[in-house]
């Protein structure tokens, strides 16, 4: 066996769940044993440093021999020593074990820049950073730039904010440049708290230097000595990785007083969020670092002229932050190569729901929804038809099957009732029910709601109750005017961008899928059949054989019948479970 062979496991949340811990060791053992020489390194995927992105087939292994790369998938500690012995030892990959086409396919369209070291870089290592060309961005910067420069720079980019709201980040930079105050702050915002949103925890758990670094260059820029990075406690790999990165720049001299010999003094803080949602909002967001209850004020003034502690502050998200050190390495130009016109660059998904190749991907501004729902993501698992995608998490919409050659960018998004967000990306097939996803949303952001404005903490009640009383059986014909009503009230009124945007599941379902409110309130039908109160089940008389599994699965009891003889259902007491149905092996129960 040759020298230069690297072994990457997958170590992120996914692999590691997956037995990715269990799995690296046993290479460890199996290479000791063997007495060969090969380099053993965590893989970090999806949401650890080196995301390979598709999570779906963890545990994931990459085995790398004389510029040759292999990669295994759904690996497990007893197929650890086959592989060492016929493929690293005996130069013959085990062929059934690889990955096939579809693996390919999945990151044929991808461009990746925030990601572009996740899955190659030891995130526990800096000089594997430094080796990579990190960290010299900043250096470069100390010595050859002013602070103008940069700011020009990042302007020339395009780049906008990756957290939400696609504020353009040089533009931000620069009003906090101008702002008068002696003291001023530069926080990364790490509060990712979308349902099936992981792009910003795989970031600093893959390439935690990145973002530190990104956050130096912006201190530079708007003149800040001190830094925060807000990230949520339930991030536990993430906030490791994060405080490592964060003593080992110290170490280096990249963090402190006097970094790299000159005048630049900078050092960052962690402070560890409690999991509220809102606490995503900037200025919610500030108040606990405060130490105050999160919740939003009221703007103006914006945090870049009066944030922390009442001094000039810019509030970045991860993925922003984490692009600045390859603009300022690579050019503007070079980023604003891709994207589109208004939206520059890349932008990192999380591909959740019903789709076969659940995980993370990063694809240029202007990509279709066609091309990531079916090209990157491979259609669904279960071969059923994807009826719709919701972008933006809880505060986005759902856009439908008719619409996925839609662009995905800031504008063509907000066109159609929907935002980029962060990133999240919830695949939804024909089995499920648009009113009550609809609801599941709002209930989310309800119960999220910070309280402080009247449209948001009471509104989203309201709006809650209808959608609850339509999707149990109980709509009235004016439900769906009221909704609109309330949901329009929702969005012009709320202080914050949480209630602002809470009404956007509803308006754009009701938009694009009136006809499924319409049977639920007129009807009482649920189409998708996921609305318990809506479905009625009974037994076929004529392919019931009387086995009785249906029976003894109920347990309300509601079902009688002779052994070997058709069995009936009593509507009064049926629960609406479903356990019949799961149950029946001849396809006798029948639900509507």
């Amino acid at each position: 066996m040759e020298n230069n062979v690297v072994i990457r496991v997958c170590m992120g949340p996914a692999g590691i769940a997956a037995g990715g811990r269990d799995v690296l060791e046993r290479f460890r053992e199996a290479l000791a044993s063997a007495g060969l020489d090969a380099s053993v390194k965590e893989h970090c995927s999806s949401h650890q440093v080196g995301c390979l992105g598709l999570c779906a087939r963890d545990v994931l292994v990459e085995v790398h021999t004389d510029g040759q790369k292999h990669t295994y998938q759904y690996v497990k500690p007893d197929m650890v020593e086959r592989i060492v012995t016929e493929h690293i030892a005996g130069g013959k990959p085990v062929s059934e074990w690889l990955v096939d086409d579809s693996f390919d396919a999945f990151y044929e369209k991808q461009v990746k820049v925030v990601l572009s070291h996740c899955g190659v870089l030891d995130p526990e290592d800096i000089d594997d950073y430094i080796a990579s060309g990190g960290y010299e961005a900043i250096g470069r910067i100390l010595k050859k730039c002013l602070p103008e420069m940069v700011i020009d720079e990042i302007k020339a980019s395009g780049l906008r904010g990756r957290g939400g709201a696609g504020f353009p980040t040089g533009l931000k930079w620069e009003l906090a440049r101008e702002a008068a105050g002696d003291r001023k702050y530069m926080i990364c915002n790490a509060d990712e708290g979308d349902p099936g949103a992981f792009m910003d925890r795989a970031v600093i758990e893959g390439n935690p230097h990145a973002v530190i670094e990104g956050m130096m260059i912006g201190a530079f820029s708007i003149g800040a000595s001190k830094g925060y990075v807000y990230i949520r406690a339930e991030y536990p790999l993430a906030v490791e990785r994060l405080k490592l990165a964060i003593a080992q720049a110290r170490k280096k001299g990249l963090l402190g007083k006097a970094i790299l010999g000159t005048k630049f003094s900078f050092d960052i803080e962690i402070k560890l969020g409690a999991g509220a949602f809102v606490c995503g909002e900037e200025t919610a967001l500030i108040a606990s670092i405060e130490g105050e209850r999160g919740m939003p004020r009221s703007k103006p003034p914006f945090p870049v002229n009066r944030g922390l502690w009442q001094c000039p502050t810019v509030i970045n998200n991860v993925e922003t932050l984490a692009n600045i050190p390859y603009i300022m390495r690579k050019g503007a130009s070079w980023f604003a190569s891709y994207g589109t016109e208004k939206s520059r660059g890349t932008k990192v998904f999380a591909l959740t729901g019903k789709i076969r190749n659940t995980g993370l991907i990063e694809v240029p501004m202007g990509i279709t929804l066609r091309e990531i729902l079916y090209d990157i993501g491979g259609g669904t698992e279960s071969g059923k038809e994807i009826k719709a995608v919701q972008t933006g998490g809880p505060s986005g919409g759902c856009i439908p099957a008719s619409m996925f050659d839609l662009h995905v960018d800031y504008e063509s998004l907000a066109k159609v009732g929907s935002i980029v967000g962060s990133g999240g990306m919830i695949v939804l097939d024909e089995d499920d029910c648009m009113v009550n996803m609809a609801r599941y949303f709002i209930q989310f952001t309800q119960a999220e709601s910070c309280g402080k404005c009247v449209p948001c903490r009471v509104g989203t009640k309201r709006v809650l109750e209808i959608l609850d009383r339509i999707t149990q059986g109980r709509g009235r014909p004016d439900d769906i005017a009221k909704l609109e009503r309330l949901c329009k009230g929702i969005k012009s009124t709320s202080l914050c961008g949480l209630g602002q945007t809470a009404p956007n599941p509803v308006l754009s379902t009701l938009k694009y899928f009136r006809e499924e409110y319409e049977a639920h309130i007129i009807d009482k039908k649920c189409p998708a059949r996921v609305c318990k109160a809506l479905l009625t089940y009974w037994i076929l008389e004529e392919t019931c054989t009387g086995c009785g599994a249906c029976r003894r699965a109920c347990p309300a009891e509601a079902i009688s019948g002779e052994k070997k003889k058709p069995h009936r259902i009593d509507p009064e007491k049926c629960i609406r479970c479903g356990m019949c149905y799961e149950v029946c092996k001849f396809s006798s129960v029948e639900r509507e």
